[in-house]
């Protein structure tokens, strides 16, 4: 591989020189710039970016900790965190803990020891080894979606609870009163905000907590769908509200099997509106906001506070707003009498 000294050897002028030139430090006459430009080209030569980093003290390098690319959900928010980075000159370096908190740990040292200039988290929430990490942490940084307590940052955000409280208030203004929840794990914030909201909009309406009807789940469409067919097994409700799209595709699926029609005989409302719930069959009803909107939004929060460090502590909650589709309907007239 060649160096920057082969370059000067080639074009016959001095290595910083050509360091000038590949850096844009300093000024040089247009034919010294031909030259080196032409022994780059004849070389394929590639400047160090660990050399320049350490002499400009930044590397145009984000580092983007997610719990869960498999999750839709990360993927479309990791795709707005990068487009929003490429149009303003920054790399993102993925890295994917697969929920579990030792690579979690593994990879948040890497990100740190390559001397990243910014760090976005996602997280469940309930980590408290990813809170031991980041305590500490001087790397200007930004929490995703899910807030981690104790940690001092910057935070972007859905307003959880009240998307819950939205979707199962749609529920009930469409008739129905025996709407069952599907949640995540109980210990992440997310799930428990998900579960106020639902409670909330219930205990509105008079109705009490049914505790027989609120299971948990994994936030995926394998938990949705095992944990839709324990419901479906027993006495069916009438509509259930799960705390994830993921969940909610389970759903569609475990209803379909038994021939539980959606949406005539079970309502189904998601949350996140993931590209994939537009596409299902029948579409889904969701709670959402733009996924990638709110993965840009994380990365305009992080470049400026990589910009001017002295900033206040931003938090941005975004209000989801209902998305309807197909798999709601009002509870017919056939079979209200049943709930």
């Amino acid at each position: 591989m060649a160096t920057i000294k082969d370059v000067a050897a080639l074009a016959g002028i001095s290595y910083t020189t050509v360091s000038h030139v590949v850096n844009k430090t300093r000024p040089v006459s247009d034919e010294v710039r031909r030259k080196v430009e032409a022994a780059i080209e004849r070389l394929d030569y590639v400047p160090s970016a660990v050399a320049r980093s350490l002499k400009a003290k930044t590397t145009a390098t984000i580092g983007l900790l997610v719990p869960n690319s498999l999750n839709p959900y990360f993927a479309e928010l990791a795709r707005g965190i990068e487009d929003y980075c490429e149009r303003n000159g920054y790399c993102v370096i993925l890295c994917n803990s697969d929920d579990n908190p030792d690579k979690q740990r593994s990879y948040l040292r890497v990100l740190l020891e390559k001397r990243i200039d910014g760090l976005i988290v996602a997280s469940a929430g309930g980590d408290v080894g990813l809170v031991e990490g980041l305590t500490g942490v001087r790397t200007p940084m930004v929490i995703v979606d899910r807030g981690l307590d104790g940690i001092d940052a910057d935070l972007v955000r859905i307003d959880h609870e009240h998307g819950a409280y939205l979707a199962t208030r749609h529920l009930l203004d469409l008739g129905h009163r025996d709407i069952a929840f599907i949640g995540g794990p109980a210990d992440t914030s997310v799930a428990q905000m998900r579960l106020a909201g639902y409670c909330r909009a219930l205990e509105e309406a008079g109705i009490e907590r049914p505790v027989e009807r609120m299971l948990e789940s994994d936030f995926t469409s394998t938990g949705g769908y095992r944990a839709a067919a324990e419901l479906l097994d027993r006495q069916p409700p009438s509509a259930i509200f799960a705390a994830n799209d993921m969940i909610g595709i389970g759903v569609l699926r475990a209803a379909a099997e038994r021939n539980v029609r959606v949406p005539s005989e079970l309502s189904v409302i998601g949350f996140d509106d993931i590209q994939m719930s537009r596409y299902v069959y029948p579409a889904l009803t969701t709670v959402g906001q733009s996924i990638l909107q709110l993965g840009e939004m994380a990365a305009e929060v992080l470049l400026r506070r990589i910009a001017t460090p002295g900033l206040a502590t931003d938090q941005r909650i975004v209000t989801p707003s209902i998305v309807l589709r197909e798999s709601t309907a009002p509870l017919s007239g056939a079979f209200a009498q049943y709930r």
